[in-house]
C-alpha cells in the first residue's frame, strides 16, 4: 500500500475574508442607515456619521493590511521548526554544561569517598560510581541528539554514521548504511533535515518495527539528495495525512522535508516491512555542480 502525505488544509474563512466580510457588512448598515435617513426622520444625525466613520475605518484597516506581514503555511512551518531547533539547542547546552557538571562532580566526589570507605561498603561506591558514569554518558548521548553539533564539523555522512553506530549498539538487528558518492559539500540546512528524518524513521524502527534488518542509504542525485530508509519489520498502513492520525514524527518529518521543497513518500503494508523515501531538491547555485557530481 502506498501513500503520499500531504499537508491538511481546513476550510476556514482567511483573515482577509473576514476583513471583506466586516467592510461588506459595515457597508450594508451604512447604506441601510441611509435610506432610513432619506426617508424619514426617526434616524439621528450622530447615529448616521458614526456608521459612515466605522466604514471609512474598516476601509483604511483594508488598505494599511495589504502593507501588513502575513506569515503563509510554509512560513508559519518554517518557523516552528526554528524554534523547535533553537529549543533542541537550548536544552543540549543545559543537559552538557549543567546537569553534565553535577554528574561528573558527583562521580568524582563519590570516587573521593571510595578511597576512604571500610572495605564492606566499597562493594556499593563502586555500584554508584558505575551509576553515575552510565548516567553521566546517557546525558551526553542525548545532548547530542538534540544538537548534532558534529554536523558543521565532520558532515552529514560521519555525523549519520556515528549517530547510527551509538543508537544501534545494543539493538537486535543487523544494520547497513551506504553513502554514493561521498558527501561532504552539503549545504548545512540539507544535512540537518537529513539526519533529522533518519533519527527519527531509526527511532520508529526500534519502537514499533519488531525488525531484523535496516538499510539506510543517502545518495547524491541529478536532482537532489536522496534517503532511503528500509526496513523488514511488521510494516504499517500509512496515513494520510499523519498530524490527524496523531503521528507526530510522522508530521514533524515531513514538515521539515516540505520546507525545503522536497518529497517524502511512505511505503508499506502490514507484514511487509517499511520504506521511506526522502528527496531534497539542490540549491539554485550547487544544482550544476550536483549533476557532475552524479555523472562522474
Amino acid at each position: 500500500m502506498h501513500a503520499s502525505l500531504k499537508s491538511f488544509k481546513p476550510l476556514c474563512p482567511t483573515g482577509k475574508t473576514a476583513r471583506r466580510l466586516t467592510a461588506a457588512l459595515c457597508l450594508c448598515s451604512a447604506l441601510s442607515s441611509l435610506i432610513v435617513y432619506w426617508t424619514c426622520d426617526a434616524l439621528p444625525t450622530p447615529l448616521m456619521l458614526l456608521d459612515l466613520t466605522a466604514l471609512a475605518s474598516v476601509g483604511w484597516l483594508l488598505r494599511d493590511s495589504r502593507n501588513a506581514i502575513q506569515l503563509q503555511p510554509k512560513e508559519l512551518a518554517a518557523r516552528m521548526i526554528e524554534v523547535q531547533e533553537n529549543e533542541r539547542q537550548h536544552l543540549s547546552r543545559e543537559l552538557h554544561d549543567d546537569i553534565g557538571q553535577l554528574l561528573t562532580a558527583a562521580t568524582l566526589q563519590t570516587r573521593w569517598l571510595q578511597r576512604r570507605v571500610p572495605d564492606d561498603l566499597q562493594a556499593h561506591c563502586l555500584s554508584l560510581c558505575t551509576l553515575l558514569e552510565e548516567t553521566l554518558a546517557k546525558v551526553r548521548d542525548v545532548s547530542a541528539a538534540f544538537n548534532p553539533r558534529q554536523i558543521a564539523s565532520l558532515g552529514i555522512e560521519v555525523s549519520l554514521r556515528a549517530h547510527l553506530i551509538k543508537t544501534l549498539e545494543n539493538a537486535s538487528l543487523g544494520w547497513t548504511f551506504e553513502c554514493h558518492p561521498r558527501l561532504s559539500d552539503i549545504q548545512e540546512e540539507m544535512a540537518v533535515v537529513i539526519f533529522r528524518v533518519t533519527q527519527e524513521s531509526v527511532t520508529n524502527v526500534l519502537r514499533h518495527a519488531r525488525a531484523s534488518n535496516l538499510l539506510v542509504q543517502l545518495r547524491r542525485q541529478a536532482d537532489g539528495l536522496q534517503l532511503s530508509v528500509r526496513d523488514d519489520g511488521v510494516g504499517f498502513v500509512p496515513a494520510s495525512n499523519p498530524a490527524a492520525a496523531g503521528q507526530r514524527g510522522m508530521a514533524g518529518m515531513l514538515e521539515r522535508v516540505e520546507q525545503l521543497g522536497g518529497t517524502l513518500r511512505v511505503i508499506s503494508e502490514p507484514g511487509a516491512g517499511a520504506h521511506i523515501d526522502v528527496l531534497l531538491p539542490w540549491p539554485r547555485r550547487t544544482r550544476q555542480r550536483a549533476q557532475l557530481g552524479a555523472t562522474s
